[in-house]
């Protein structure tokens, strides 16, 4: 069973570790669903928003050439534009109201910055 149970881990953690494209996320939005994901892309529309807790929360769209996705980050991203990996949590929801409405995002637990891409600290002087 041990064997079984560790198996099983690393088929999850390879899982979770594959990239994939935004089209085959958005296009099997059912089989991803709280699945972890990890997807490179363009960052674009970035928001700082605060929640009613007083917490901050980040959003913005991420492209890949392929699709668009939404992301939410509850932790400043280094970057806030350009190219970006994100590594999360897919959400898919679905409601009917008046007529079918569906929210597809990641739920960021990092976000991966080229090297070039963060800004450097700035020294302070005395």
């Amino acid at each position: 069973m041990a064997i079984a149970t560790r198996i099983l881990g690393l088929v999850l953690v390879a899982h979770a570790a594959a990239p994939l494209s935004v089209r085959e996320l958005l296009g099997h939005p059912d089989h991803f669903n709280g699945e972890p994901v990890t997807v490179t892309g363009t960052m674009s529309n970035f928001r700082a928003n605060a929640l009613r807790r007083g917490g901050p929360m980040y959003t913005f769209d991420l492209s890949d050439g392929t699709g668009t996705v939404h992301v939410t980050a509850f932790v400043k991203p280094p970057c806030q534009s350009g190219a970006a990996t994100v590594e999360g949590t897919f959400g898919h929801a679905k409601w009917r109201v008046n007529a079918s409405y569906s929210l597809e995002e990641i739920t960021a637990r990092n976000v991966i910055c080229p090297p070039d891409r963060v800004p450097k600290p700035v020294p302070k002087t005395e």
